[in-house]
């Protein structure tokens, strides 16, 4: 399978790559002329291309032609994402992506173990570091759009984004309606997911009064980086996408 990488530098039948993807190509991959990539702009659209020139700092290539992507879903779902604890909020982040979420927004809750960072600047950082995680997940999932994962949020700031999807799930310890009776001809959807300790009684009263749908999977409680997983593949499972 040839090498996938985004870029938006496409132009008629040119294209370069810059940049840490540039450099592991010249230095890692130790790519020739000749060689073939599969490029994405981001909106959906693929490029067979082929190496014309390779530095650490820039490589060109030819294009060869040109496709809309296939690895999109019908539908857009964000992840709302209780922020979990080191590798676990990597792990969610990844299987996210890979199972096609447009979106990432994690925040915080009552029980989130981890606590906000210090400094702006140090939760840029973080959130920079798992828009890194998201972006190799794309790649390697065939992803035509580059989600992004956002600045966490409070768990009340959150809730007041509900309002911009068809409907919004909200999984429950406590269990709800299943999925397969909410999930219809809905073409936006909200998941939301608590990070180790779940969400309190009082977060679950506030989330049903901002309208969001108790759901639940099953009698077991999954992990916090199992759980969005679980259910985007459910709500894809539901909507033909994974087919």
């Amino acid at each position: 399978m040839a090498h996938r990488y985004f870029t938006k530098d496409i132009v008629g039948d040119t294209a370069t790559i810059t940049g840490p993807d540039a450099l592991h190509l010249a230095k890692v991959l130790r790519a020739k002329p000749g060689e073939k990539l599969i490029l994405c702009n981001g909106k959906q659209m693929d490029y067979e291309a082929e190496i014309t020139e390779v530095s650490a700092s820039v490589v060109r290539l030819r294009v060869l032609g040109s496709y809309p992507s296939v690895a999109e879903p019908t539908i857009w779902v964000e992840a709302f994402i209780g922020y979990a604890k080191g590798e676990r909020m990597d792990l969610a982040v990844q299987k996210a992506v890979e199972l096609g979420a447009g979106a990432i927004r994690p925040f915080f809750s009552a029980n989130t173990v981890v606590k906000p960072a210090k400094t702006p600047a140090d939760e840029q950082k973080k959130a920079q570091r798992l828009n890194r995680i998201a972006a190799e997940a794309a790649k390697q999932s065939g992803r035509g759009i580059l989600p992004q994962v956002a600045l966490p949020m409070p768990f009340k700031q959150a809730l007041t984004l509900a309002n911009n999807y068809d409907v919004s799930l909200f999984l429950y310890e406590g269990g709800g309606q299943p999925l397969q009776q909410v999930v219809q001809q809905q073409e936006r959807i909200a998941i939301f997911t608590g990070a180790e300790g779940g969400f309190t009684p009082t977060e679950a009263e506030q989330a049903v009064q901002a309208g969001l749908v108790p759901v639940g999977l099953g009698p077991r409680i999954l992990r916090c980086e199992t759980a969005p997983a679980a259910a985007l593949a459910v709500v894809m499972a539901l909507t033909g996408n994974l087919e």
